[in-house]
């Protein structure tokens, strides 16, 4: 399925909400450059996989009229496949005092072609690994799998179908997403029934 424009000539606005492991990624943020000069000020990405440890960080390249944050497929490729909690911070050049101003999340996915891990979501693993528990037929590694610093063997059968109900909803808007963007992309295509 091909996109309507080139990715690497039309730099497309805001976050991804999803990186492939060994992509090249690039986006820009022209509202910030509204309020804030760039060159007065840099903007950088801080993103650190749940449950701690690995850290990104993507600072932009000041343009004229926008913020422009970019990473090569050499970079992303050092990526651990996760789920990422982000700030978007804004640090002025002066002073280099430093401000929050915008909180979110995305995927780290695997790269089918090289990478033997999981490409599950994280969502779509814990909805596994709940049902798992459910059924009686766990894996030996679900202990290691938690909510809310909670394992999931310590909760009980109601807060585990909870649970189920919540990440189920989950992985169901994931796919309605997925499913929106790639109506989007094949949408040019005109079908014909006889």
């Amino acid at each position: 399925m091909s996109d309507e424009s080139n990715y690497f000539d039309n730099i497309k606005e805001g976050e991804p909400g999803s990186i492939v492991v060994g992509d090249f990624i690039q986006w820009k943020r022209t509202d910030l450059a509204e309020v804030y000069d760039p060159s007065l000020y840099t903007a950088q990405y801080i993103a650190r996989i749940a449950g701690g440890g690995n850290e990104i960080n993507i600072t932009a390249t000041n343009q004229t009229t926008y913020f422009l944050f970019q990473e090569s497929s050499a970079v992303t490729a050092t990526y651990n496949p996760g789920y990422y909690h982000w700030q978007l911070e804004i640090v002025r050049n002066s002073d280099s005092e430093r401000k929050v101003i915008e909180r979110g999340h995305a995927d780290v996915v695997p790269d089918l072609d090289i990478n033997a891990s999981d490409p599950r979501s994280h969502e779509e693993i814990m909805l596994d690994k709940i049902q798992s528990l459910l059924q009686g037929k766990a894996d030996a590694d679900v202990s290691s799998y938690s909510i809310a610093g909670r394992s999931l063997t310590k909760m009980t059968f109601q807060e585990l179908t909870q649970a189920e109900d919540y990440f189920a909803a989950k992985v169901k808007a994931e796919k309605t997403k997925l499913d929106a963007e790639n109506h989007r992309q094949t949408s040019s295509t005109i079908k014909v029934r006889f």
